[in-house]
């Protein structure tokens, strides 16, 4: 991890280009940690996304960007990708779309609704879902400011179609983000776990509390180091379950 944040930091100091970090980001955030934002991939522009989580965790996807106001993408990935033991796949591929319903005006914030069927963190197959429950079918509105850079607030509800355990509870987050100077960010978000809360919960019904440092080092190229699970919502968790992110947006 020392040699993780050492890189960021040369990274960043010789960096004059920007990603999706900072009072000087290029690119709206789509995402603060696991929950959407209503933010859009540019018209023409492809998002790569790669995220390494725990036991040798890969999750890999790519979103392509449609009239400014649309966005499509798909994911996969598995445990054990990294390490000596035999890969194990995801179930199946994650989709997800994302429409603009209203851009960002003085009074009003970005609307967007869409669906991704991608959860995070670990697959498991008895259950029939991922330890993060995927958002399903989301609206979300998000509202920047500018103080001392840009502060951003998020939330928005959602409807997950992983169901298996019988809760089928609508689920509420809400984030920010807040710039601190021209290529460095810190996300935080809650995400209230209504729909992962019966008796076949996988946590404790506290909710998802998870934080995030962001960092453009390249053009189009942010890296995320985000701490997950603060509130120890799930029983294996002890200091919190950390994951790195890889962000990159380029023109086709």
């Amino acid at each position: 991890m020392k040699n993780i944040l050492f890189l960021i930091v040369i990274c960043a100091t010789v960096s004059l280009s920007q990603g999706s970090a900072g009072s000087s980001a290029k690119y709206e955030p789509r995402f603060l940690i696991d929950v959407p934002t209503g933010g859009i991939i540019p018209h023409g522009m492809l998002a790569t996304d790669i995220e390494f989580f725990q036991q040798g965790g890969v999750l890999a996807s790519i979103s392509l960007g449609l009239f400014d106001i649309m966005g499509l993408g798909m994911s996969y990935g598995g445990a054990n990708i990294i390490g000596d033991n035999s890969p194990v796949w995801n179930e199946l591929p994650g989709i997800n779309f994302r429409f603009r319903l209203i851009n960002e005006s003085i009074i009003f914030p970005a609307i967007a609704f869409g669906f991704d069927s991608q959860g995070k963190e670990l697959y498991d197959r008895a259950n029939q879902r991922y330890t993060i429950k995927s958002p399903g079918f989301y609206i979300v509105g998000s509202k920047n400011y500018l103080l001392l850079g840009n502060l951003s607030f998020h939330g928005g509800i959602n409807y997950s179609l992983e169901r298996t355990d019988g809760d089928r509870d609508p689920n509420i987050f809400i984030g920010t983000e807040k710039s601190i100077g021209p290529i460095v960010s810190i996300l935080a978000e809650y995400n209230l776990g209504w729909n992962d809360s019966n008796a076949k919960a996988f946590g404790k019904g506290r909710g998802y509390l998870n934080g995030s440092a962001r960092v453009s080092i390249g053009d189009g190229f942010s890296i995320g180091i985000n701490l997950k699970d603060i509130l120890k919502n799930q029983k294996k968790i002890t200091i919190g379950n950390r994951t790195i992110l890889l962000e990159y947006v380029q023109e086709l």
